[in-house]
């Protein structure tokens, strides 16, 4: 299983696209976390390669990460991560 944030340069099918999200509650009173983000990456990956061999695929290619701080109300916060990529199968 592979990921790559860009295109493959061999012959592949798509099969589907995919995402996943990972969170992360925080107290506001705690303010340099953004090193967890990291961890949370590590997650999504998993996802996404997990997802992707649920549906018999070999890799994913164009994989993006979106990272967010969602505030609901004044506390908690979340560290938010959103992966998305394209499902491939390699041709034979």
């Amino acid at each position: 299983m592979f990921l790559t944030t860009g295109d493959l340069q061999r012959s592949h099918m798509i099969k589907s696209v995919v995402s996943a999200t990972e969170h992360l509650m925080f107290q506001s009173d705690e303010i340099d976390q953004f090193d967890r983000f990291d961890g949370l990456i590590e997650k999504v990956k998993q996802d996404l390669m997990d997802k992707a061999e649920a549906q018999d695929g070999d890799g994913l290619i164009y994989v993006n990460f979106n990272t967010e701080i969602a505030q609901v109300s004044v506390a908690p916060r979340y560290l938010i991560v959103t992966g998305y990529g394209t499902v491939v199968k390699l041709a034979e």
